[in-house]
């Protein structure tokens, strides 16, 4: 008998997770693998965050809190919307989860319909795809190319809508291609949006601070889309905070309404210690979210340096996040003792096996063709990668 619902067969297992985890199994091998697949910055937790955490058990802030999430940290967030991003949501306009990955899907069990649309430019994230099937909606999928610095145009957008499309899904700074899209840019894609009243923008900022153009637009901050966005964000990213699991949405009231009773339907409150770290990384100095994000901008440059001088990887120069998405494509159909590269998967194997630097198959992101690589580690760490990288994609003939 075969008791597992179709609901979670239809669903495909986290491909970032799953190379992370070979990884880990080699290195218990006692093999020195260098790991570029997982998306997650390398410091640690700044230590006033650490210290408010710890306050927060000795005083005691271990009963249930709001579903929604404490209303102090709720006023945290407002105040940062209002102040960095020039938006106004009210604290209670925002609910706060066990991550950003949940208020996605929160958002997207609220809103969408069996048989309902969303549009999803990719590269796209590996769990936006299976969020979608979660909820029976039909994703509607829209490829950027390398050489458009995978963003999309107005022009795209436009063609994909139909009179089923209910959601627009937009990352920015991008999981996995590191694009971020001007102002001017989004107000394309804003005006072809809002001539369609019955979409609502879906967008996640949680790689916000790690930008290296200068400025950050939020979607919420178009007044032709008022009560038609909902962002996305949390800590994880910027306060390098991954393992506390703090992330939230800020949206229309209605909405703010049915993503809370569904929370309150399945896990309740996220951590209330986790929520009072979370509040001062918000009401604290901002000093280690600059630092950090200089670290990252240097380790930018460095790999986009290195990879650009490896024959066959064609790079763009990523303006965000940690991430780096050269086409690899040159690559297949060539083999190495008897080892045939058919795709990229089949690369990002014969990297690990060989080179043993594990990274993630382009297709995850549904952009067949490229691979990912994070340079969320070490300078040192980037350097010995791209020299492996280098040394074994030059055993491919």
């Amino acid at each position: 008998m075969d008791r597992i619902s179709k609901r979670i067969q239809s669903l495909a297992a986290s491909a970032t997770l799953a190379m992370s985890q070979k990884s880990n199994e080699l290195k218990a091998q006692g093999v020195d693998v260098i790991n570029l697949s997982v998306g997650e910055p390398d410091f640690n937790t700044p230590d006033h965050i650490k210290e408010a955490a710890k306050k927060a058990i000795d005083d005691n802030f271990s009963f249930y809190t709001p579903v929604a999430g404490y209303m102090s940290l709720r006023k945290a967030i407002s105040t940062k919307l209002k102040e960095e991003n020039g938006v106004d949501f009210a604290p209670e306009q925002i609910v706060v989860s066990n991550g950003a990955k949940q208020s996605l899907c929160n958002v997207i069990l609220a809103l969408i319909n069996p048989g309902d649309e969303v549009i999803i430019p990719t590269p796209a994230w590996v769990s936006y795809v299976e969020m979608v099937k979660l909820a029976e909606g039909k994703n509607v999928l829209v490829p950027a190319s390398i050489e458009q610095d995978f963003k999309i145009t107005p022009e795209q957008l436009e063609a994909a809508i139909t009179d089923k499309t209910r959601m627009v899904l937009l990352c920015s700074p991008s999981n996995p291609t590191g694009s971020v899209y001007t102002r001017e840019e989004l107000q394309g894609l804003v005006n072809v949006i809002a001539k369609y009243p019955n979409i609502t923008v879906l967008a996640d900022e949680i790689y916000e601070h790690i930008n290296f153009t200068g400025e950050f637009t939020s979607m919420a901050s178009f007044p032709e889309l008022a009560d038609r966005v909902v962002i996305i964000n949390g800590v994880s990213k910027a306060y390098a905070m991954t393992g506390w699991r703090i992330g939230f949405m800020a949206g229309p009231t209605d909405i703010v309404k049915a993503t809370t009773k569904l929370q309150g339907q399945y896990t309740s409150n996220p951590s209330s210690i986790a929520q009072k770290a979370a509040e001062a990384a918000y009401a604290g100095s901002q000093a280690c979210v600059r630092e950090m994000n200089e670290a990252f901008q240097r380790r930018r440059d460095l790999v986009v340096k290195l990879a650009s001088e490896i024959p066959g990887l064609k790079v763009n120069v990523p303006q965000g996040a940690f991430y780096l998405f050269p086409e690899v494509s040159s690559f297949f159909g060539k083999s190495y003792e008897g080892t045939v590269i058919k795709d990229a998967a089949d690369l990002a194997l014969f990297l690990l096996d060989k080179g043993h630097v594990a990274t993630v198959d382009g297709a995850a992101f549904c952009a067949p063709g490229y691979i990912r690589l994070s340079y969320a580690t070490s300078d040192d760490n980037i350097r010995e990668a791209m020299r492996r990288i280098a040394d074994t994609l030059a055993l491919l003939k």
